[in-house]
């Protein structure tokens, strides 16, 4: 059919960058801190 595959995966991980960045900035020195 010719169609393409649809990854909503790589959608939803675009649309959450800015989530994810935030997340780092505020989560993840708090989890090196506690190793």
């Amino acid at each position: 059919l010719g169609w393409s595959l649809q990854r909503p995966e790589r959608r939803a991980v675009e649309r959450d960058e800015s989530e994810i960045a935030r997340w780092i900035a505020h989560e993840w020195p708090r989890i090196k801190k506690g190793r």
